[in-house]
């Protein structure tokens, strides 16, 4: 998922400010390691078979910036009924979800009748997710191109059936304050998810940057009249003293843990479920 989002590429290292950078030692060890634990974790996809159409390596620049006037105008919502067998069921959108497995491993194995969505600022990335979509069959699971900060309010107030989860998971953390308004999760993102997701909805935010955590969790901390912030998400899962999720709810790990946690460092993940309507 990106930074990716939200789910980089795989094989590809965060690019850290110098002080969190592991030794070159290290890092060399990490690039080693993390394709092999990124496909360890996805193997029942059994994707590689398909990596000779689409190639696993894609140069694909790692930050776009989200301001250009290319993304500027909102992506039109696709034909539900063409996208999904069923477009009435439940919906996940997991936005900036970088390489798609995630979110596909989601689609091919939860016992959930739901619908998955994957919004992505990388159009290549798009396109191999759906390639990859495509050739397994699956009729549940959809990825558009879209800069989610403009065009999620149109893409899903459209959606026939219930927003019931939306994830962010490990965006791109633009580091530089003067960047910090190129981050996805802007007031305008923020107010949408809340109107849109359905009650008993979820929202999951998760970051490998603390400072990147801590704003998602103060722009949704703002709808406390909206949102509970879910402390226990069932008896194996809970938060520590300062209301971050101890585990991973998702039963398994976007490609950005992966390589993060080689690396040593720690997930910050928090959960919101909407228990009122904005105008109640």
């Amino acid at each position: 998922m990106a930074w990716t989002a939200t789910a980089t590429l795989c094989c590809r290292l965060i690019r850290l400010p110098s002080a969190r950078r592991p030794p070159p030692s290290r890092a060399r060890c990490f690039a080693t390691q993390s394709p092999d634990a990124v496909d360890k974790e996805y193997a029942d996809l059994n994707l590689r078979p398909l990596y000779t159409n689409r190639g696993q390596h894609l140069r694909i620049r790692q930050h776009v910036n989200p301001l250009s006037s290319s993304f500027s105008e909102p992506t039109e919502p696709p034909d539900w009924k063409e996208v999904f067998e069923d477009p009435l069921l439940p919906l996940m959108v997991d936005i900036g979800c970088g390489s798609g497995r995630f979110l596909i491993w989601h689609a091919k194995n939860s016992g959930q009748r739901r619908n998955y969505l994957g919004l992505e600022i990388r159009e290549k990335l798009v396109e191999r997710t759906q390639f990859w979509v495509n050739e397994l069959g699956l009729r549940n699971i959809y990825f558009m191109f879209a800069n989610a900060t403009v065009s999620f309010e149109k893409i899903i107030s459209s959606y026939p059936g219930p927003l019931s989860l939306v994830s962010i998971l490990c965006p791109d953390p633009h580091f530089k304050k003067r960047h910090h308004k190129r981050r996805v999760l802007q007031p305008p993102l923020v107010d949408s998810i809340t109107k849109n997701l359905c009650l008993g909805g979820q929202v999951l935010i998760q970051s490998d940057v603390l400072e990147v955590a801590a704003d998602m969790r103060e722009r949704f901390d703002g709808y406390s009249d909206i949102l509970e912030h879910v402390d226990c998400v069932d008896k194996d899962l809970h938060c520590d003293n300062e209301g971050w999720l101890l585990d991973n709810p998702m039963g398994i790990r976007t490609e950005r843990e992966i390589h993060a946690e080689l690396e040593g460092a720690t997930i910050y993940r928090r959960m919101y479920q909407k228990i009122r309507d904005a105008s109640h």
